[in-house]
This record gives structure tokens, C-alpha cells and sequence, in this order.
């Protein structure tokens, strides 16, 4: 056996292993939800972890990109965190569309999967591409809705049934109206869900998923009217939305001059997730570490805290072995000491408590079984 062979092999191995291991978790699940009722789960309080959507091309592997390692995992756990988002390319993954995923990217992919899961992480997979395929929006005649329901799928069966893996249907899609990405988010979500997996989905809205832009007149109507439309057979989906506090909302300006603005976008988005039987995450947010970007952090990671009827949590943007000087980066320096922006998160992680505080809307159970607030029985759209 040559040695791409042999590769081949041992990858389908730890993958038939951890599809036994995934459905024996499942059906212990299964058992445990009719046996009783759900125990109360934790707020998700962590970071995303890039390299693995680093590049524009597909690259190669340990040159242009890499993914999540076990030393940047071990310092995100020791700091508490309990979720972790990996970014990746869709066309890293399949690099031809309708066809098997690139083993040479799969593995390393469930390899920093397995690593996270045994520190105790949750671990949120966002195909990074802004709703695209090399550059092809998703719904166009070079990257149909087809083609996105079959990466669903093939991603879906790794690890249908695993509660500590969520799906990310795509990051920040843009230059496209809410009206034509609904859709393909529809069809994303009925093609997971045929696989039988009932994770978690986040699914997001376009103008970059902004808390800000959420409002914002698009064609068709705002993420706001839109995604309102959102069908999931098991209702078992969050709104995954993103929020920088700069000056144009992008991340990318070294002061945060807008965090009254993006607080109050938040605090928007919010009411609307109460009119609507939502829920979201703040799957990314940042700053520097000039004074009023740390202020910043603070005080989004604390408004998500304090709404865990609406927000599940969040992961700041971002840790990572390759960041360098990078300016957002929790990742540690090369003396191994604290960024700023860690020193101001740890706290925020527990509140100063042993443990996590609990989360009301990340049980599926009590709260989402429908959605919406016309139900009598429903004040504020959550089932009583």
C-alpha cells in the first residue's frame, strides 16, 4: 500500500470511528431526553479559532493556512472558554462541487474537531466563504442551491446527531439581498435535517449578518422582514449575528469610536428576536487594544450575558497560531503573556462564578418547539 493509500485508509477509519461513537451519542441522548427533562445547558462563551480560511486560493496546506491546533485549544480552555468556531473554505473541502470532500483538508479538519471536543469544547464549523464557492455566489447558475444542499449533506452525516457540533450554514454572506439568500438558506437547512441530524443550526442574514445592518432596506426587504421566513422542520436553528464596534463596523480600524451605536444595534436586534421567537448568537465581535475598544468588548460580551433568554452566547474574533501582530488577536505574544483583549474576556466567561451560567434559550425543549408571537400561549413568542 503506497502511502496516499494508506492515508486514504486511516482517515476513513477515524471517521467510521467516530460515526460509532456519534451514534452511540446519540441514542444516549435520545434516552435521556425521554427519560426526563432536559438539563439546563450552558451560555457558549468563546473565541473562533482561524487558519484554516486563511488565503485566497485553495493553497497548500501548512503554507497558506492550517487548522485550529491543540496548543491554542489547551490556552482557550484553560481560560475557560466552552465553545470554539473554526472557520474554514468550502472550496478547500470540495474542491470540485457535487463531488467527496479532499481527504488531504478532511482530516486535519476532524482531527482539530476530535482535539476540541475532548477539551471539553463545543465547536461551531462555518464554511468562511460569504455564501460562495470559488468566488460564484450560491444560488447563481455557476454555484446552484443544489450544489450547496450537497456539501450540506456530505458535512452533515460526520457528525449528524453530535450535540457539541453546530452548523453554520455560511459566514457573512454579502452583496446579495436577504430575498435571494433565503433560499439557499432554506434549502441548507432541509438538507442537513434530511441527513437526520438535528444540531443546532445558526443561520445568517447578509450585509454581513451586522446587528447594525439588520434593519437596512435591501430588495426584496431587510434581514429584519426576511428572515423571518426561515423553515426548519425541528426549529432547532439560531440567527448567527456579527458586530464590531469601529467606525464602519468592519473590524478592521484601530479604535472603536461606534460602540454606543453598535450596543444599540444589539439591543435592537434583541427586541426583534423577542417579537420574533428568536434566538441568536454574537459569533463575532472585537477590538484592539486601544482603551475604548477594550470598553468595547467589555460592554458587548457583557449585554450578551446579561440577555441569555435571547443570546446564546458569543465568540470573539479571534485567536489563532499564525495572527502575528494582528491587531484583534487574543492569540498570546510571543512571551506567552495575555493580549489585552483576554484579560478583559476572562472575567466575562464565568462572571465570576465557578461555573458558566446557564442559558434558557439554548434549550430546544422549553423554549423553541415553535416560534413566533402570535401563539396565546406564547407571550414574546417563547412557549410557557
Amino acid at each position: 500500500m503506497d502511502e496516499a493509500q494508506d492515508h486514504g485508509t486511516r482517515t476513513r477509519a477515524r471517521l467510521r470511528a467516530a460515526g460509532r461513537g456519534l451514534a452511540a451519542a446519540a441514542g444516549l441522548s435520545a434516552l435521556l431526553l425521554t427519560a426526563g427533562q432536559a438539563q439546563a445547558l450552558t451560555c457558549l462563551r468563546g473565541a473562533n479559532v482561524a487558519g484554516a480560511e486563511f488565503g485566497d486560493t485553495i493553497g497548500r496546506l501548512g503554507h497558506t493556512h492550517f487548522y485550529p491546533t491543540e496548543k491554542t485549544l489547551r490556552y482557550l480552555a484553560g481560560k475557560g472558554m466552552n465553545v470554539v468556531r473554526f472557520p474554514f473554505k468550502w472550496e478547500r473541502l470540495q474542491p470540485v462541487l457535487y463531488k467527496p470532500f479532499d481527504l488531504a483538508e478532511l482530516t486535519p479538519l476532524v482531527d482539530s474537531i476530535a482535539a476540541a471536543k475532548r477539551m471539553g469544547f463545543k465547536v461551531i464549523l462555518s464554511p468562511h466563504t460569504n455564501a460562495r464557492h470559488s468566488g460564484k455566489q450560491i444560488g447563481s447558475p455557476e454555484v446552484p442551491t443544489s450544489a450547496f444542499e450537497d456539501f450540506w449533506t456530505r458535512l452533515a452525516k460526520l457528525y449528524a446527531g453530535d450535540s457539541d457540533i453546530i452548523f453554520l450554514l455560511q459566514n457573512e454572506p454579502d452583496y446579495m439581498d436577504a430575498a435571494f439568500w433565503l433560499p439557499s438558506a432554506n434549502a441548507g437547512i432541509a438538507a442537513i435535517r434530511r441527513t437526520g441530524a438535528d444540531n443546532l443550526i445558526l443561520v445568517p442574514g447578509t450585509i454581513w449578518t451586522s446587528a447594525y445592518h439588520w434593519f437596512a432596506e435591501q430588495n426584496g426587504g431587510s434581514n429584519a422582514e426576511v428572515m423571518r421566513g426561515i423553515i426548519d422542520p425541528l426549529n432547532n436553528y439560531a440567527i448567527d449575528i456579527h458586530q464590531y464596534p469601529d467606525a464602519d463596523f468592519s473590524g478592521t480600524n484601530r479604535t472603536c469610536p461606534a460602540k454606543d451605536t453598535a450596543l444599540e444595534a444589539l439591543a435592537r436586534v434583541t427586541d426583534w428576536l423577542k417579537a420574533t421567537g428568536n434566538r441568536a448568537i454574537l459569533s463575532e465581535f472585537g477590538g484592539t487594544a486601544s482603551p475604548d475598544c477594550l470598553d468595547a468588548i467589555r460592554d458587548m460580551a457583557v449585554f450578551v450575558n446579561r440577555n441569555p433568554e435571547t443570546w446564546i452566547g458569543w465568540t470573539y474574533w479571534a485567536a489563532g497560531d499564525w495572527w502575528g501582530d494582528y491587531p484583534l488577536s487574543i492569540q498570546p505574544d510571543e512571551a506567552g503573556r495575555d493580549r489585552p483583549q483576554m484579560n478583559v474576556l476572562e472575567p466575562l466567561i464565568r462572571d465570576g462564578q465557578p461555573v458558566i451560567a446557564e442559558c434558557p434559550s439554548l434549550d430546544p425543549l422549553t423554549f423553541w418547539p415553535l416560534r413566533g408571537p402570535n401563539r396565546p400561549d406564547a407571550p414574546n413568542g417563547r412557549p410557557q
